[in-house]
């Protein structure tokens, strides 16, 4: 769904040549067409369709990670499973993930593979970070009890933890994108953990980002944070920000103004 499918095109140009050296995921479910009901959707027809079209886009025989980004409510979770199960069987896709949905489905989904013989997922790609924590309850003690590798997406909650909070609307991200405010990081304790992120940041003399990432990094149930850049520099900084050491004094410092807010990315 990214750009209607223009990422994967970017990304496998890029690669070209260096297919090896780079570990390629995308996701399904979103529909690519919206006069094409067969476009969208985790049904055996729409995934196997769908992956073939990933896969022209990448230019690549094989995507090492292939993800649902949804539940899909319209199609037993156990067609989605088999069709993913083809998939791996026939070599146009490595390993399955999940991304955003209640754990008792992802629950169901683990379930489903071990009582069928199917692939299992091997990812989760979940909504979590400093300001949005409330995967802490279910999916993740799940994901680590049933050795499922932890991919959040929106680490730095959109910008949100990027700067002060009463700078993040002068950006032209807080200016023009409508999803950073669908999300409740204002809401709660949303304010203060930006305020202390700022403050241990400026202590640290590194930046907003690096101690929102190293917070990530700190928790054993993260595998690999999915960090969206805009530049070199804020990929070099990203990478900077594993070598930032967090007490658990500065952890537990960062999370108390933590308030239990409304559940989104997936709702």
């Amino acid at each position: 769904m990214y750009s209607n499918g223009e990422s994967e095109r970017v990304l496998g140009e890029a690669l070209e040549g260096h297919r090896e050296e780079a570990v390629v995921a995308t996701k399904a479910y979103f529909r690519m067409d919206e006069s094409n009901p067969n476009s969208g959707g985790l049904s055996r027809k729409a995934i196997e369709q769908e992956l073939e079209n990933s896969l022209d886009r990448l230019g690549m025989e094989t995507i090492d990670l292939y993800q649902i980004h949804r539940w899909d409510y319209d199609t037993p979770i156990e067609e989605t499973l088999a069709a993913l199960d083809d998939a791996v069987r026939r070599g146009k896709v490595r390993h399955v993930g999940a991304s955003s949905m209640w754990a008792h489905q992802f629950a169901d989904a683990l379930h489903a593979s071990d009582r069928e013989g199917y692939e299992r997922f091997a990812t989760m790609q979940n909504h979590y970070n400093l300001a949005y924590r409330e995967e802490e309850r279910e999916t993740l003690p799940l994901c680590e009890k049933e050795g499922i590798g932890v991919m959040p997406w929106s680490p730095l909650a959109r910008g949100y933890l990027t700067r002060p909070h009463e700078d993040v609307d002068a950006t032209l991200r807080g200016e023009t994108e409508e999803h950073l405010y669908e999300h409740p990081y204002r809401e709660g304790g949303g304010p203060a953990v930006n305020e202390r992120v700022a403050e241990l940041a400026d202590e640290k003399g590194v930046k907003m980002a690096q101690i929102a990432l190293a917070w990530l990094f700190h928790k054993e149930w993260v595998d690999t944070p999915i960090v969206g850049t805009s530049s070199v520099e804020h990929l070099e900084d990203a990478v900077e920000a594993l070598d930032i050491d967090l007490s658990e004094s500065d952890v537990e410092w960062l999370e108390e103004p933590y308030e239990p807010v409304r559940v989104s990315g997936h709702e």
